[in-house]
This record gives structure tokens, sequence and C-alpha cells, in this order.
């Protein structure tokens, strides 16, 4: 069984590869059962996540979340990713799941994004300084030509501190001290966020823009105001996002929109049964709150890499 640390299973995710092999995967499909939550103390609580698919590869994630962490000086969300064959039930490989996690979530917002963003889309916001939006760039890089990246965070240090490091790789990047002044001038607005107050609104968004939102994986957080979807075309990654997020609830209980509204899904786009953006000045928003999908097509792209 190979041990993949943090390095390298970055360096097996560039994200032009991994990109096509999630789109690969929403194609295909795969098993993906309800994870299962336990609390093996009382100060943590542990996620696993399986998915797998016949004939191939099975793959479980375990997330284990210690909030209490923090006064003892180590991260509060520890993640791990083993990888079996689904037919033998051999372990192949286990990997870091934190950042597996990350690339994969920042690879499906670009996935999303090579259907829905124009395809003259330039200019990215970036709302939120983390772990994911710091590789918000480079995934969208992947599907566009990115050239201006604005950031900007609740910490204006934050912001300003990332748009430097992204500086530094080659990337025309700046910290932007207006959310609303940077979100009325981007093509691509991508929240990344823990947020439970809305950060962007409708009002400030420009015709023909791509709203990608992340943060909101629970029904109390949200990072987009009502305005946000009133005349756009909405696409969640997974129907679990509508029964899941604060970000879809929250409006659909007001009758902002109803779920049939929801014009399609990653895997609808992958395999061609919904149409992502239509014409130029539509205004597009994708939803998503993660599937253990796409750890199993992350998992097997780590491990066919790293021989």
């Amino acid at each position: 069984m190979k041990i993949i640390g943090p390095r390298a299973t970055a360096a097996a995710l560039p994200f032009h590869r991994l990109i096509e092999a999630l789109r690969q995967q929403f194609a295909g499909g795969c098993e993906v059962p309800q994870r299962h939550v336990h609390q093996p103390s009382a100060g943590m609580t542990s996620l696993l996540m399986p998915a797998w698919q016949a004939g191939g590869h099975y793959v479980v994630k375990i997330v284990n979340i210690a909030p209490g962490n923090a006064t003892l000086g180590l991260p509060g969300l520890h993640a791990t990713v083993l990888l079996h064959d689904g037919a033998t039930g051999r372990p192949l490989a286990l990997m870091d799941g934190n950042t597996l996690t990350a690339r994969r979530t920042a690879a499906a917002s670009a996935l999303a994004a090579s259907y829905l963003a124009r395809a003259d889309a330039r200019h990215l916001l970036v709302v939120g300084a983390g772990r994911v939006a710091e590789l918000l760039p480079e995934a969208y890089g992947a599907v566009r030509t990115i050239d201006r990246v604005s950031v900007w965070a609740r910490r204006p240090a934050a912001a300003r501190a990332l748009a430097a490091r992204w500086r530094r790789r080659g990337i025309h990047a700046e910290a932007a001290p207006s959310l609303e002044r940077a979100t009325a001038q981007a093509d691509i607005v991508s929240c990344a966020t823990l947020s439970t107050e809305p950060l962007i609104r409708g009002e400030w968004l420009k015709p023909g823009s791509h709203l990608d939102l992340i943060g909101s994986f629970t029904p109390a957080m949200r990072e987009a105001d009502d305005a946000c979807f009133q005349g756009a075309a909405l696409f969640v990654d997974t129907d679990e996002a509508l029964v899941k997020s604060g970000e879809l609830l929250s409006p659909m209980s007001r009758g902002v929109f109803a779920r049939q509204d929801v014009r399609g899904t990653l895997a609808s786009l992958c395999r061609g049964e919904a149409v992502g953006r239509q014409v130029a000045d539509e205004r597009t928003v994708f939803k998503s709150v993660g599937n253990a999908l796409e750890d199993l097509a992350a998992a097997a792209l780590v491990h066919g890499q790293t021989g």
C-alpha cells in the first residue's frame, strides 16, 4: 500500500487532469452512499464518506473534526483517504485528505465554469482567503483565460497576503478594498468562506457573470442574498445541495425559486443532458456542497500518477 503525503498528493493532481477526471466520473457515475457520522469523543466528530464504481476502485474518506484542537496548537480538521481495489478489497493507497479535498473542490468549481462561465471571462474575484480560495485562480485558469484576479476577505491583511503569494507565482492579482466594486467588475465571482450571512448581493453582479458558491454546506450558512438567484440560471453539483445548503434552503423557503427551477447538476452537464450557458448576458449560479464521487475520481488519479 502506498502512503502519499500532502506534497505528492498535490503534485499528482494538476488541475487540467483533475478537472477531466471529474468530468468523466460525473458522466459515468458511481455509487455514493450516505455518509456516516460518529462521535468517538465529546470533542471530536468523525465523518466516513465512501464511494465506489463496479469493477473499479473503492474509496473511503475519513474527516475528523475537533474544534478544541486550537487550544492544543493543532488543526481542527484532519482528513485521510484510503483507496482500495473494488473487486478484491486490497488497500492500494493512503493519501492526504486535506490536500485532496481542497483540490477536488476547486476543480469541481472550474468544471462547472467550463459549462457556465462566458468563454471570454477573464476577471476572477475570489471571496475568502483560505485553503480552497488559494487554489481557485489555478483551477479556473485551466478552463478560462484568467488574466486578472481580485481577492476580498473579512480580514484585509489576509487578502493582501494571498494576493502577494499569487503575484510571486506570476498571477496578476490584487486585494480588493471594496467587495461591491470588485463584484461589479468581475466576470466570475467565486466564494469560499464559512459565512453565515450573505456577502454577495445580486444587484452588484453584472449581466453575463458567473457566481460560484462553495462555502455553504450546512443549513445555517450563506454567501449570497436572494437577489443573486432571481433571474439567474441555477445549477448544483448534486441534488444533495438542495437539502443541505442554507444557500438554497433559505430562498426556497420564501419562494424565490423552486426545486424544479434548477437547470441541471454536474452529472447532467457532463452527460450533455443539461444545457449550460445559453446566451452571453445570462447570469449563471453554481452551488456545490461536495460529493464522495469527487474523492473517488481524485484518489484514483493520485494512485495512477504515483506509480
